[in-house]
């Protein structure tokens, strides 16, 4: 089976979808999700049903892993996924490390996917079986936890950075109720009753914010965006630097692919939960934010991994874990493949195929990822004028193409002078944007959650894993004090 897929009609096409995934997804503005949904009118016109499922596996993967390359040069996430990665990563590329930074992005992202295929082959259904057990109530606490943990492992003052999501949580209200459909905080204007697109307000969160820094700090234009790469940044130190967290990348990749592997989570909250919980454990806690290997390691490996675990309610249940899955499904109709318990019982050979297909996609992810690495390496040595410039004009290419709208090229500028100012008081960013991406998510569960109860708030607290889900959350809020009052005493 593995020879039918590197034949040269397969591989050619996979290979140059793959390519066209990091370019999308190194894009400020352009998501893995547009990534999977340009190549799969493309993947029709292939006489091989498994080259067409290899270009959407092998976009969806590359894609995920090229956000980080913004994200670590630029402080740009190139999708919502990466966001995690501009905390440890870009602060390595200040130090004029991002090569390494991103050597060691390569590799986890490898691993970690690694990693999410194997989980995925091994243990589907009774994952997928853990994952229907999830109601409105789980669904509430585990968009709170993801919020909360954003706030808590940004650099920075963690009450900042609750106050960072919250805001985020409120312009998530803007445009149609949730539940009944009424217009919210839109003053009539009829761009508003969409809401606030995360994808603009991203951009101009971290991409025309650090342009506006750079104007005002005024460097000389000449200078490149990145320091010069150091001289024991190859390809051998980023493999010692992964063998010594060699723990740290398994505990992420698991706990990646179990937070895929819950309808609706996504690759951004994996990132986020894995960050924080190798932050929580480590034993140099003040190094995170500050240009830490493991800050690096953990968010991509966890996001890879979550790649892979969305497709296990995906294949099993057909119920897409995230916005990726669910175009693929649609995808699968188009090939006559009908996700479900039965497909492993009625067309096991398609199943081996796709299993197959996404490890090999881990390795081709290794020269196609390594290719995007020295080409946006190469761009981003130029001097800084010419690459602000770009930024610029991404942003609001990027910002425009989404819906063709001059509103969402004003949000991005706008969004650019808040950035600015919520950075210029030391409020994170990242949990501001992943309160708009979650914001409805605790809303509408919240309140079909009440719905359901007559307005009864017990069961979001007496439900098993609710109350699971409660006790992380209160210990992630407590460790940091009981740590902080240990020192103290230890100290006395």
């Amino acid at each position: 089976m593995i020879a039918d897929l590197l034949q040269f009609h397969v591989l050619v096409p996979w290979l140059l979808a793959m390519l066209f995934g990091i370019f999308v997804g190194a894009t400020p503005g352009l998501t893995a999700t547009m990534a999977v949904a340009l190549i799969v009118p493309v993947s029709f016109y292939m006489p091989d049903p498994n080259t067409g499922l290899a270009m959407i596996i092998g976009v969806s993967f590359t894609a995920i892993f090229a956000g980080d390359i913004p994200a670590t040069y630029l402080r740009i996430p190139g999708t919502p996924a990466s966001a995690a990665a501009t905390l440890d990563g870009h602060e390595l590329a200040k130090q004029g490390r991002g090569g390494f930074a991103l050597l060691i992005d390569l590799f986890c992202s490898c691993i970690g996917g690694l990693v999410g295929v194997g989980l995925l082959i091994m243990i589907a259904p009774q994952l997928a079986r853990f994952a229907l057990r999830f109601s409105n109530f789980e669904y509430f606490w585990l968009a709170i936890f993801g919020l909360s943990m954003s706030a808590v492992v940004s650099s920075g003052n963690t009450l900042r950075g609750l106050i960072s999501a919250g805001l985020g949580v409120l312009l998530a209200t803007v445009g149609l109720d949730v539940v009944s459909g009424a217009q919210r905080f839109t003053f009539g204007n009829a761009e508003l009753m969409s809401g606030f697109g995360f994808i603009p307000v991203m951009i101009g969160l971290f991409g025309v914010s650090e342009v506006i820094r750079s104007v005002l700090k005024s460097p000389s234009m000449k200078d490149s965006t990145t320091k010069t790469k150091r001289s024991n940044d190859s390809v051998g130190a980023a493999l010692k630097a992964i063998w010594r967290k060699k723990l740290t990348v398994v505990k992420s990749s698991i706990s990646g692919t179990v937070i895929g592997a819950l309808p609706g989570a996504g690759a951004d909250i994996a990132a986020w939960a894995a960050y924080g919980m190798e932050q929580r454990t480590s034993k140099d806690k003040e190094s995170f934010g500050k240009g830490a290997i493991a800050g690096v390691i953990a968010p991509t490996s966890a996001n890879n991994a979550a790649v892979g675990g969305a497709w296990i309610p995906a294949l099993v249940f057909g119920i897409p874990g995230d916005a990726v899955t669910a175009i693929v499904l649609g995808a699968f109709m188009m090939y006559e493949i009908k996700p479900g318990p039965l497909i492993f019982q009625q067309n096991p050979e398609q199943v081996h195929s796709i299993f197959l297909i996404a490890l090999v996609t881990q390795v081709l992810l290794l020269p196609c990822g390594y290719l995007g690495l020295k080409t946006f390496g190469w761009i981003l040595r130029l001097p800084r004028s010419v690459v602000m410039v770009a930024v610029l004009v991404f942003s609001v290419v990027g910002a425009y193409s989404l819906r063709n709208s001059l509103f969402d090229v004003y949000l991005v500028a706008g969004f650019g002078l808040v950035g600015f100012y919520l950075e210029s008081q030391k409020a994170p960013l990242a949990p501001l944007i992943l309160g708009l991406i979650l914001g409805p998510m605790v809303e509408e569960n919240l309140r079909t959650g009440l719905i359901k109860t007559e307005g009864d708030i017990t069961p979001f607290f007496t439900r098993p894993i609710c109350a699971v889900l409660v006790i992380l959350l209160v210990a992630a809020f407590l460790a940091p004090v009981v740590s902080g009052w240990m020192r103290k005493k230890n100290r006395a």
